[in-house]
């Protein structure tokens, strides 16, 4: 009897771990997409800003954001310099990432 409680408790905490585990590395995975889809939005804005592509730069930004599957929550340009901020959906939860993407400076 006493040994079945303990297998019973050992198993109760391998699964508890077991899901942790796992809900951290999906949200790794996601929190990864976020930020890929933020560099990607803010480059297409950046590009569009400059005039490399055609198109209003955070319409282009919100393009790419929704082709990755994220939502675009700001998009703010300083003269070409484009930033952005991406949120993409995790459960009930949702990951946000920035990027800033531009020019190069001069100098």
């Amino acid at each position: 009897m006493a040994g079945s409680a303990i297998a019973a408790g050992v198993l109760v905490c391998t699964t508890a771990l077991t899901v942790a585990i796992a809900t951290a590395g999906s949200a790794a995975v996601v929190a990864q997409r976020a930020a890929a889809a933020a560099d990607a939005a803010a480059l297409a804005a950046a590009d569009a800003a400059v005039g490399a592509a055609v198109g209003d730069p955070c319409t282009r930004a919100e393009e790419l954001a929704a082709v990755h599957g994220a939502m675009l929550d700001a998009c703010d340009l300083q003269e070409a310099i484009a930033t952005v901020r991406i949120a993409v959906p995790f459960g009930p939860l949702r990951a946000v990432a920035e990027a800033r993407a531009g020019p190069a400076p001069a100098g």
